[in-house]
């Protein structure tokens, strides 16, 4: 059985999330996405579990059900250092255990999304061991809240307790997080860390995995390699276009190198804002090896559908125009990956002409512009003049040179991952 899953997203609880970030919703949209499996997120908080339980049937002891989608119960957790770290629960007990067991260290359990505890990684990594709760680094090279933010090693993060799992976050791949050898042993994920239910935020990030069932154990025994289940995909955003990838200014967004950084002493010499160095260079400083391990799965990158809507249309990727065409495209070919990967760019073009039907073909050829993120504003993609003029019977034959800085194989020979049997 083949399931996309999207297991590291947040609730109302949380600051900073959209409103509508409701279990019905989150179901609805995740169907379209073409997301079999969504983590609920924010479980911790009683409340998100209560509106999980009124709203959802129980499939089994670690999972929920509602429209279709099933929920794995899933929270995120912010240590005394404030970095953020991902748990996978097997059943309501153990969240309700966990948070019994992390009250008096957190003042805002009972109320905050993604409580603050005051505790160590290695004392909650213990704390997740002992209830058999799966935990890894979440968005683990984000400047501000990650595990490379503060530390060098997951050695030094959380000593002797055993890490499951490491999230990739949307500024890094599995390319570039093989690049330090200590991740070989560890299963990576791609989540979306969702605080919207919108398209381009939902599933911008999963995983496809190879399990029997839809459940908790099933998920598991793919991410502790146990059993023939395992990831086969990760799927997520190409890293440039993540808000963290190029080292820049978190005020005025300039880009620089590391080494004028540095010399700058990290203030910014236009606006005097904040430079946060980007994951590229991060990675870079801590690199310590080529390999690959051979059992990695391949990492597809893969735009929004809205945002290459948008992009076309010229408009904001939450407008009504842009959200028109979007749910077009998915009442008549079924769901989001269906029409980003499998159907035919004619069929598309007949739907609602050349103009998108053509940038999702440039998508799949990998022939968009990707302007790079960095200092916390995310990177961009544009259509390059060549193809806009072209028309669509013409198209294969544009010759675009572009820079491609990772190692990684040609995404076309990925896509075939995304054509589900």
């Amino acid at each position: 059985m083949i399931v996309d899953a999207d297991l590291h997203i947040h609730s109302r609880y949380s600051k900073a999330v959209s409103k509508l970030m409701t279990f019905p919703i989150l179901a609805e949209n995740a169907k379209l996405k073409g997301l079999e499996i969504v983590g609920t997120g924010d479980i911790l908080n009683p409340q998100w579990e209560k509106e999980l339980l009124e709203a959802a049937q129980k499939a089994d002891e670690g999972s929920y059900e509602i429209k279709g989608v099933r929920f794995l119960l899933t929270a995120e957790v912010e240590d005394s250092r404030r970095v953020h770290h991902l748990l996978i629960f097997p059943s309501i007990d153990a969240v309700r255990e966990m948070r019994e067991r992390l009250k008096p260290y957190s003042k805002d359990i009972e109320n905050e999304g993604r409580p603050h505890v005051n505790l160590s990684a290695a004392e909650i990594a213990d704390l997740a061991n002992e209830l058999d709760v799966l935990i890894g680094p979440a968005h683990s090279f984000t400047p501000w809240t990650a595990l490379y933010k503060e530390y060098n090693s997951l050695k030094e993060a959380y000593g002797d307790a055993k890490v499951h799992f490491l999230e990739l976050g949307l500024s890094a791949d599995s390319y570039m997080a093989d690049r330090i050898k200590a991740h070989h042993r560890l299963t990576y994920l791609s989540n979306s860390d969702a605080h919207s239910p919108m398209p381009h935020r939902l599933g911008r990030e999963f995983n496809r995995f190879e399990i029997e069932d839809a459940t908790f154990d099933e998920v598991r025994k793919a991410i502790l390699k146990r059993g023939g289940r395992k990831i086969i995909l990760n799927v997520g955003l190409d890293p440039r276009l993540g808000k963290y990838h190029l080292t820049a200014c978190s005020k005025c967004y300039t880009k620089y190198r590391l080494e004028d950084a540095k010399r700058l002493n990290w203030r910014c010499e236009l606006c005097g804002g904040v430079i946060k160095k980007g994951v590229h260079d991060r990675i870079l400083e801590l690199a310590d090896t080529n390999e690959r391990p051979k059992d990695r799965p391949p990492y597809l990158h893969l735009a929004p559908l809205a945002e290459i809507i948008a992009m076309v249309l010229n408009k904001a990727v939450e407008t009504k125009a842009v959200k028109s065409v979007w749910e077009r495209l998915l009442r008549e070919f079924g769901s989001e990956i269906a029409v980003l990967v499998d159907i035919p760019i004619k069929s598309i073009a007949e739907l609602i002409g050349e103009d998108i039907a053509k940038a999702i073909w440039a998508f799949r050829n990998e022939k968009l512009i990707v302007i790079p993120g960095g200092g916390g504003k995310y990177g961009e993609i544009r259509l390059p003049e060549e193809i806009k003029k072209a028309k669509l019977e013409e198209i294969g034959d544009i010759k675009i040179k572009h820079e491609d800085v990772y190692y990684r194989p040609k995404q076309s020979s990925i896509l075939s991952f995304l054509k589900k049997a």
